[in-house]
């Protein structure tokens, strides 16, 4: 292959020297350069980029040496022995030499391919300067710069994959870091959980610079291979490694996310590790992601994640195009025979539950946690299924929380086994809505820049088949920002608009957005008002006005409860008729299909309950109401549960509460739905499932024994 110079040369001849010295200076730079390269070592190519050489070799992928020490897991039981997507560790040859650059791709160097790109220096406050990482680059825009480079200098440029990363990052070391097992303080910047741009829990420090080179290189010459951005790598991402011996291995050829790696500023060390696997979505960008490039022949075989040949560059990168289609759906439902089958076992009255929908095995360490399962969101399918899904971690703020779900089949009473649904590599989602429409299944939910619901994008997704197969998957609301934290229940408006409520918030008080779309998604705006506390659960009023409760700014003890004539660009607040919830507790609404509103929530305090002989009784916990004048006033009320002897059921994360005729559960998220065939309403709380018709709710119990 030949390498023209020429381009490079003669930027550097036009900055530097005068017309006279230009043939002279040529010369000298390129005859430099292919010395340089005749014997191995680094060259500068023709935006200013060092290349350094790295050799063929092995090592050993994957976590290494455990259980990690105390002080690089911070208590964090889940990291004892590194993240489940380490492993098995096994030994890698590289039996290539290439060059990588021996910094991350600065604002100067792209803004050559991309001049447009500089409005985006100092955009929320990162990487003003030259030789600043450059960031908000997705791995489309980073494979375009490669190909842009490719072609100027005939030469092979591309992303690293993700085994020459980590192989260049160790430099012959096979300890935590390639400084050792510990990364030393003075190179950190800002490497703890950062709220970030959440200013409630953030401030000046968590703004860092991303100037490259600032600490010293590793063995091979690379600098920042530990922190200041992640960077993309060629590879789609994979949950484990294949557990054999493997040369130049590159991830299979169609995936959801593209690999990251070497961690970034703000955030723990642990995410540092040389070991350490992250991903995003190919067409997300933030602040804590760039990249860096590499040098190679084209050719060299490539052993492809699962495929038992080899195969070169050219067809992998050829597959990217096709990085969101999916399989066509497993089938379709008989709508009209779930319509039958619903309408010949309607029933008045009926009631059933608790039954437990959260079953993750104890031992499970990853994607799926048993520590902390909720904030649920629910929908009955257009095949009559019941799918649940929620947040899945150990800690609420940590980059492990993926999204888990589970299914209750139609004509079935036992929910499946919990089973992964969304997983962003070591980076945060939560926060889901969902809901059925017009035979599709809408879901949404937040994901994380990296670390915290402070800087949530508002992801989207399409199944028309119930939840088996999802496609137009897409960030709707792209921003890392706040306003962005998705509130369950979804609805749809009688424009046949959609409305999605979001928390403005990380704070337990405060305000709930809500973003419409009339176009089925494509797009959303926000009106620009605030529901009055978070979670704030929305329903439409048959003149079209919208009523909201919140969370956590009671008036007078009671449920903040607002109303908007516009469309929620303002808000009129009052005290509600239901007493005030906590944290750990999260109401809803809906609009039932007999029009009646369903309110759903908890009583902290004794409430008093009418029976069916006339008297009253007082009960705790769970209970709904029913409005048939649009929410002026509620004529039922009824604690929901079965009555019976006391006994114990599990609640939030199986903390036991007793369950009897006059106390109900006493915590969780509620989701609610009704079937589209039947009246069956159909409430989930953080662990348990309840179904009954609205004739339970008007039928009074019995007194309680």
């Amino acid at each position: 292959m030949s390498h023209d110079r020429s381009g490079f040369c003669w930027a550097l001849n036009r900055r530097a020297f005068s017309r006279v010295w230009i043939v002279a200076v040529f010369v000298a730079v390129c005859s430099a350069t292919a010395e340089e390269e005749r014997h191995g070592g680094p060259f500068l190519n023709s935006v200013n980029m060092t290349m350094v050489p790295i050799g063929s070799g092995s090592f050993r992928q994957g976590t290494g040496v455990t259980p990690l020490p105390d002080d690089l897991v911070l208590g964090h039981v889940n990291r004892k022995n590194g993240d489940y997507d380490e492993g098995p560790s096994r030994t890698v040859h590289i039996a290539h030499e290439f060059f990588m650059s021996s910094t991350e791709v600065t604002n100067a160097q792209y803004e050559e391919f991309d001049p447009g790109h500089r409005k985006l220096r100092g955009y929320m406050n990162f990487s003003h300067g030259d030789d600043e990482a450059v960031v908000f680059v997705t791995h489309d825009d980073a494979l375009a710069y490669t190909a842009w480079l490719s072609k100027r200098e005939d030469r092979y440029y591309r992303l690293p994959t993700e085994a020459e990363w980590e192989y260049a990052c160790r430099a012959g070391t096979s300890t935590y870091f390639n400084t050792g097992n510990e990364y030393p303080q003075k190179y950190w910047k800002n490497q703890h959980e950062s709220w970030y741009p959440d200013p409630l829990r953030s401030n000046s420090s968590d703004v860092v610079s991303l100037q490259v080179a600032s600490f010293p290189p590793n063995a091979f010459g690379l600098y920042d291979m530990h922190g200041n951005v992640e960077e993309w790598c060629l590879d789609w991402y994979t949950p484990s490694y294949d557990a054999e011996a493997t040369t130049n291995p590159v991830g299979p050829r169609r995936g959801t996310f593209r690999v990251t790696r070497g961690g970034s500023h703000s955030t723990e060390v642990y995410f540092l590790r040389s070991g350490n696997r992250l991903g995003a979505l190919p067409y997300d960008k933030s602040w804590v992601i760039g990249f860096r490039v590499v040098a190679a022949d084209p050719d060299v075989p490539l052993h492809v994640h699962g495929e038992p040949t080899t195969t070169t560059i050219a067809p992998i990168l050829e597959q990217s195009a096709l990085d969101r289609a999916v399989d066509e759906p497993k089938s379709r439902a008989d709508e009209r025979e779930v319509a039958r089958s619903h309408r010949r076992h309607r029933a008045a009255a009926t009631f059933h539950g608790p039954a437990q929908y959260v079953n993750i095995d104890p031992h499970e360490n990853g994607p799926l946690f048993p520590q902390h399962n909720h904030d649920p969101a629910l929908a009955v399918c257009p095949n009559g299924d019941l799918l649940a899904i929620h947040f899945t971690t150990v800690e609420e703020r940590g980059r492990e929380c993926g999204m888990a779900a589970a299914r209750l089949p139609r004509g079935r009473t036992q929910w499946e086994k919990t089973f992964p649904l969304w997983d962003t590599p070591d980076r945060l989602d939560c926060c889901p809505a969902m809901m059925e429409r017009n035979g599709e299944l809408y879901q949404w939910m937040g994901i994380s820049a990296s670390v915290t619901w402070g800087n949530l994008a508002v992801l989207q997704r399409i199944s028309h088949d119930c939840g088996h197969v999802y496609h137009d998957t897409s960030l709707v609301m792209p921003e890392h920002t706040l306003r962005h934290q998705p509130v369950e229940t979804a609805i749809t408006l009688s424009s046949g608009a959609l409305l999605l409520p979001t928390d403005n918030t990380t704070r337990g008080s405060g305000g709930t957005a809500i973003h419409i779309s009339r176009n089925g998604g494509s797009s959303w705006e926000d009106p620009g008002g605030n529901i009055l506390g978070i979670h704030g659960c929305v329903v439409e009023r048959r003149d079209g006005s919208l009523l909201a409760y919140g969370r956590g700014n009671d008036i007078d003890g009671m449920v903040a409860q607002s109303e908007s004539v516009d469309t929620g660009k303002t808000w009129k607040y009052s005290a509600s008729p239901f007493p005030g919830i906590i944290g750990g507790q999260r109401h809803v609404v809906l609009r039932l299909r007999d029009g009646d509103i369903l309110y759903c929530s908890f009583a902290n305090d004794p409430m008093t309950f009418r029976d069916d002989q006339g008297g009253t009784f007082t009960g705790v916990g769970l209970y709904c109401a029913l409005s048939s004048d649009d929410g002026y006033s509620y004529y039922a009320r009824r604690l929901i549960t079965p009555g019976g002897s006391p006994r114990s059921v599990e609640t939030l994360d199986g903390e036991l509460f007793t369950l009897s005729s006059t106390s109900a559960e006493p915590k969780g998220y509620l989701a609610v739905q009704q079937d589209r065939f039947s009246e069956v309403i159909h409430l989930i709380s953080s662990r348990q499932h309840y179904a009954f018709t609205p004739q339970w709710i008007r039928e009074f119990p019995a007194p309680p024994q």
